[in-house]
């Protein structure tokens, strides 16, 4: 199975280091972020929660709840927790799934056979409120991922989800943003106070509505 944008995020229930956990019931009314990790005890893996849990405040703030996976055993994910507090100096805060029989993986496409058949890639999915797949970014198992990055795109997917507006190129928070076309300059005066920048009739910036 190959999830696609706009796709329902599909529900599923499993055991995690912080219990058994319904997919649904766990993201509530917010953002979600659900992450595969190819095996534990792994060191490029190592860093990667290590960051995510550094970041665990800025997700929170965003409304965002972190779920990671990997298709080891609960009693490898809790011992390898402890090293990942110890050598990355965090406390881990958020579960890990622990999806033996590859249920979760299978079912959002993290398995990759020309990678690996028996381990998942790293797969990140970006889960809005509305269950819908906002974002799918797909790195190797050799590389790993840039999590100021995933807080940059949630930036731009929850300021465009609620304005008439797009983010340029490299766009960081506070920055100026573009009015979409679908938008009259007319119209795009009247909606945004800040004032309109017009370069082009196609391309219009304008402060960011929300600050």
């Amino acid at each position: 199975m190959s999830l696609r944008l706009g796709d329902i995020a599909p529900n599923f229930q499993a055991k995690t280091t912080a219990g058994d956990l319904d997919f649904y019931e766990y993201l509530g009314t917010g953002w979600g972020v659900l992450f595969s990790h190819p095996a534990d005890y792994t060191p490029v893996c190592t860093t990667e929660l290590g960051k995510t849990a550094l970041l665990q405040e800025e997700f929170a703030k965003r409304n965002v709840k972190v779920l990671a996976l990997s298709v080891d055993s609960l009693d490898k994910h809790l011992g390898w927790i402890g090293d990942i507090n110890e050598t990355q100096n965090v406390t881990v805060g958020f579960p890990i799934i622990a999806d033996e029989d590859k249920s979760v993986a299978n079912q959002y496409g993290m398995i990759h056979p020309n990678a690996s058949e028996t381990f998942t890639v790293r797969s990140l999915f970006v889960i809005g409120p509305d269950k819908k797949v906002k974002l799918t970014i797909t790195y190797p198992a050799s590389t790993g991922r840039n999590f100021n990055e995933v807080l940059r795109v949630i930036d731009s997917l929850q300021l465009t989800a609620n304005y008439s507006v797009a983010t340029p190129a490299n766009w960081q928070e506070g920055e100026q943003v573009i009015v979409v076309p679908a938008v009259s300059t007319e119209d795009a005066i009247k909606k945004f106070p800040k004032g309109i920048e017009v370069v082009k009739p196609y391309l219009r910036y304008t402060p960011q509505p929300n600050k």
